[in-house]
């Protein structure tokens, strides 16, 4: 939650003049800061340390908290519960083999972790693994098999059907139509168990989400220092066709990333959110087996294993393993309503959706909003890629679906490999490693600027990252920020309930320096910290 400043912090409170579009801390946080309790979910050793080293930034946590109706302790305690639950059904999802019929996550914050087989003697291992079991009648290997036989009848279906999924609550494979009737006779040509589908009245339109924007590219002078490519960025394909980047990947030595596949065909043209010469599309697909492309870039981009925005924050890409349904899952992507998080929830995978363009088969849905432009757009569920945004029937104002094309399918595909952050000590809670760090130590409730209590200036457009690590059982808070003139603005805010906070802000070139304050606890901390540098005196950075 964000905090206002302790009164023994007042040049806190002087401080923090927030850029536009961000919004100042303004609401009061509860007296104790203690970490909020996990209910159903047993203690695991070091479950907390390690969703501290891949929190979500503060941009991310304040539209979890909007998009599903939480306060600050209830989305810490989701995230919490996800990360410690996935695992458990992964596990299961193992032993129980051809028994098992899905997996899901239930509760407001995640807390119950329901585990369906088809066999009742599967009950007594799956609650002694503290999971909630569900018996029913068919295995997740029959429902895909089901689909697999509606998805051969699709040109029967598509004209009466918007969409057609596994719902594994229901142990069925739904399809969704405003002609009920019509839908019901196509579904006899696919020779299916009529007990194994329904058919579900449905108003839903979906639509491709790229927004039509004339663009005139400016080429790349040799004068420009290099630009950082991060998921959820702007893009242009072609000269009227905007976009948004997905995730930054590789393919040999060639470097690119990911976008939707009806963003456009290979060949294609790119340019960056800055208008200038990106790269190509090297391969696309749309409509049929997929909505996804990779573009390549040229070498004045380097991309980055991020995803986010200046205002909303960072989150660096750690991997991408699939989340259960149930998990929350963001999504960074630029419109014409501007950069923003979005957030939902996974409802349903292997889904099938008609646009008026044609059929793509086996996306995602979630209940996470999107705008026009979002197209191609980054989603995460805690650090880990899920997908790229393909369309929807939903708007931000009224709700709806998203559909998203899973990333490891789009790999896969084109045999790209994910960029990843890979520093070892963030999954530890360390921040030794960085190319700049100072030392020193706080009493409770003060504040301290660094470096050296000045600041430092960097010349050039890039990505500042800043980590802090306290060995205390309080609550140290990090913020970076940037000189206007006479006035410091704040740019970016690393708060959560532990002695580890870690940040990253895509800025321009300006003065900036790091505040350090005690929200709760005394005792020595480090600081470490890489600054965006010119061409000519690239470094490794720390992260």
């Amino acid at each position: 939650m964000f905090r206002t400043c302790a009164a023994a912090a007042v040049g806190c409170c002087l401080a923090i003049t927030v850029l536009a579009p961000m919004t100042a801390p303004a609401v009061a946080a509860p007296a104790a800061q203690a970490v909020p309790a996990v209910s159903g979910v047993k203690a695991a050793g070091r479950g907390l340390s390690a969703l501290s080293a891949r929190k979500p930034p503060m941009g991310m946590l304040a539209a979890i908290q909007r998009d599903l109706g939480l306060n600050a302790n209830q989305a810490q305690s989701r995230l919490l519960n996800e990360s410690r639950l996935s695992p458990i059904a992964t596990q299961l999802h193992e032993r129980l083999g051809d028994r098992f019929a899905g997996s899901w996550l239930q509760g407001p914050i995640g807390q119950t972790l329901v585990v369906a087989t088809t066999s009742r003697a599967d009950a007594a291992q799956i609650t002694a693994a503290g999971a909630e079991p569900l018996i029913v009648a068919r295995s997740l290997a029959k429902l895909q098999a089901v689909k697999d036989k509606l998805t051969a009848a699709r040109p029967a279906l598509s004209a009466v059907s918007s969409t057609r999924y596994i719902d594994l609550k229901t142990n069925k494979v739904v399809i969704s139509s405003s002609t009920p009737k019509a839908t019901a006779n196509s579904i006899k040509a696919a020779d299916v168990a009529p007990a194994a589908v329904r058919v579900a009245l449905s108003a839903e339109r979906p639509r491709l989400l790229q927004a039509s924007v004339p663009v005139i590219p400016q080429g790349y002078p040799p004068s420009v220092p290099p630009t950082d490519l991060v998921g959820g960025q702007a893009y242009y394909a072609g000269t009227a066709t905007r976009c948004s980047v997905g995730f930054a990947v590789t393919k040999g030595t060639q470097k690119g990333f990911v976008s939707a596949g009806h963003c456009g065909a290979p060949g294609t043209a790119t340019v960056g959110f800055n208008r200038l010469t990106q790269g190509s599309v090297r391969a696309s697909t749309f409509p049929g087996d997929g909505d996804h492309s990779w573009v390549a870039l040229n070498d004045a981009w380097t991309p980055r294993p991020e995803v986010g925005n200046d205002s909303g924050g960072i989150m660096h890409v750690y991997g991408s393993k699939e989340a259960i349904e149930g998990s929350s899952v963001c999504l960074a992507g630029s419109s014409l309503a501007g950069l923003d998080w979005h957030c939902g929830t996974i409802t349903q995978r292997e889904a099938d959706v008609t646009y008026p363009e044609g059929v793509v088969e086996d996306v995602m849905r979630t209940s996470a909003c999107a705008h026009l432009g979002n197209a191609g757009a980054a989603m995460l569920s805690i650090g880990q890629a899920q997908g790229i945004v393909s369309g929807g029937s939903s708007d931000c104002e009224n709700g709806g679906v998203t559909y998203v094309q899973p990333i490891n399918d789009i790999l896969t595909a084109y045999g790209l490999t994910l960029v990843t952050f890979t520093k070892n000590e963030a999954s530890t809670g360390s921040c030794n490693g960085y190319p700049n760090s100072t030392t020193g130590a706080l009493k409770s409730g003060q504040t301290i600027y660094q470096p050296a209590g000045l600041s430092y200036r960097t010349s050039v457009t890039g990505t500042h990252y800043g980590c802090l690590e306290a060995n205390i059982s309080g609550d140290f808070d990090l913020y970076l920020q940037k000189q206007n003139g006479l006035t410091w603005s704040t740019v970016a805010i690393s708060q959560t309930p532990s002695p580890f906070e870690e940040l990253g802000y895509l800025g321009p070139p300006g003065v900036y320096r790091y505040l350090l304050i005690s929200f709760k606890g005394a005792g020595p901390y480090l600081l470490g910290y890489t600054t965006p540098q010119p061409p000519s005196d690239l470094r490794v950075r720390g992260h």
